[in-house]
């Protein structure tokens, strides 16, 4: 089943493992991936929610069997209560099920050429002369050495492989929020079609409460916050407690973990090794959303990895083209966006209600994109205590 040697070892499939693996594959490598969980994408660490713009940028074609919900805009709460409304008129949005998701991605890498093994744990990886030259696997009890031109580490936000091939990827505590989400089904909606977003200090420090519908009475309530003495889990508890249309309902599934929000590596290859997705911190920084931010890195990976394959040369030098390609492509803007994190941030409950006054929904959706920042550079400007936060946006 296991062969000894493959052009690439991909630890992890999730989206990021996946889309590396099904490039590299498409360029014609011998790829296996290993997945250290019994099934692919369970349990999840997500909200589920994917634009439509991230599925038409990936030129996915999602089957519907991976679809909860299609989603036309949102409702975003200031602390004091006051709501914007976006709507789009057309369907903006859905709401996966990663558990099929992910392992039709997988699924996919497998049609492209590459071996996908779940249920088997990578416990080290093999260096020889300062290269990183394959893993060590444990399946079931049977443990090999696999040897690799290029090992991927896709594993998550705290992504052992990486360590262990003696790349440093850990974050800061600042820029990791910590993530509990319930699944709940029989409850009230307000609208089944949109995504729902409450903002305050008191209910989420530093972060907010989301509602992801999954059907006319089902969704994903979760809630990411700062890192403080009190865990995510007493927040949301004490949020669905307050909503008779929330604390009706009943939980059928718990997630939680830990949600990287910023602090991308300049650097992110070795000699024979690389680093992907989530392991990687490449996520979205105002959300921490990091499905579409995976894909797309995965792809340029697995390309530069084809390139440095095909000419023999997997040294850090050849594989760096990975990170100027990364920066080039996402790093700068998404760099932009963790500058609106850290404004945010700062803002009290009392400037954030000011805030929404002049704002739209369209304004919203500018921002989390990480476009037209100056616009609300000069809506603070009109606070003189926050001119220094104003100038960190432009």
């Amino acid at each position: 089943m296991f062969k000894n040697e493959y052009d690439v070892v991909i630890v992890g499939a999730g989206p990021g493992g996946s889309a590396t693996a099904k490039t590299c594959a498409e360029r014609g490598l011998d790829v296996a991936v290993f997945e250290k969980r019994q099934e692919i994408g369970s349990p999840k660490r997500c909200a589920e929610g994917l634009s439509s713009d991230a599925v038409e940028l990936l030129g996915l074609k999602i089957p519907s069997k991976c679809i909860a919900q299609k989603i036309n805009g949102a409702l975003i709460y200031a602390p004091n209560g006051k709501c914007i409304e976006i709507d789009y008129g057309r369907t903006a949005g859905y709401i996966l099920e990663r558990k099929v998701f992910d392992k039709w991605l997988a699924e996919e890498a497998v049609r492209a050429g590459a071996k996908v093994f779940s249920k088997t744990k990578v416990t080290n990886v093999v260096k020889k002369s300062g290269f990183v030259r394959g893993v060590k696997i444990n399946f079931e009890g049977k443990k090999m050495s696999v040897k690799s031109k290029v090992t991927v580490a896709a594993d998550g936000v705290e992504s052992k492989i990486s360590r262990l091939a003696g790349l440093n990827t850990t974050n800061k505590l600042v820029n990791i929020d910590s993530g509990y989400q319930w699944e709940m089904v029989g409850i009230d909606l307000e609208d089944p079609k949109k995504i729902v977003l409450y903002f305050g200090n008191s209910i989420a420090p530093r972060g907010y409460v989301w509602i992801f519908p999954k059907g006319k009475d089902k969704a994903n309530v979760g809630i990411g916050v700062a890192m403080t003495k009190k865990p995510a889990k007493e927040y949301l508890e004490r949020f669905v407690e307050s909503r008779p249309e929330l604390k009706k309902g009943s939980i059928t599934e718990v997630n939680s973990g830990g949600i990287p929000v910023g602090g991308f590596l300049r650097n992110m290859v070795l000699n024979g090794f690389l680093v992907v997705g989530d392991a990687a911190h490449q996520v979205n920084p105002i959300h921490g959303g990091g499905m579409k931010e995976a894909t797309i890195a995965g792809r340029i990976a697995g390309n530069v990895i084809a390139d440095s394959v095909e000419k023999g040369d997997v040294s850090k030098k050849s594989l760096g083209k990975y990170n100027e390609l990364w920066w080039k492509q996402r790093g700068v803007h998404l760099e932009k966006i963790e500058k609106l994190r850290q404004v945010f941030e700062k803002l009290s409950d009392e400037e954030l209600n000011e805030l929404v006054d002049y704002l739209k929904g369209e304004d919203l959706v500018e921002f989390s994109r990480g476009r037209k920042l100056t616009r609300l550079a000069k809506l603070l400007m009109k606070k003189p205590k926050l001119i220094k936060l104003a100038k960190h946006l432009l």
